[in-house]
């Protein structure tokens, strides 16, 4: 049900864009589909960008516990 209401939701968004006047700053973002496109990139981008820091960011499980063996 969430993927058939996200489809529609996704739809309707673009069907908009025929029915809607876009008025933006630069010439690309009177293309069709240009929102839809730009969102999904944007959202890209943070996920890999997340990976990319977890990975920078990762410590050991024990880091927190330093040289204590009787804890």
């Amino acid at each position: 049900l969430l993927w058939r209401v996200l489809w529609a939701v996704l739809a309707l968004t673009l069907a908009a864009h025929f029915v809607l006047t876009v008025k933006g700053h630069f010439g690309i973002e009177i293309w069709y589909g240009f929102g839809a496109a730009f969102g999904f990139l944007c959202c890209l981008l943070m996920v890999l960008v997340a990976k990319v820091l977890g990975f920078l960011l990762k410590r050991n499980e024990n880091y927190y516990q330093g040289d204590q063996d009787d804890v």
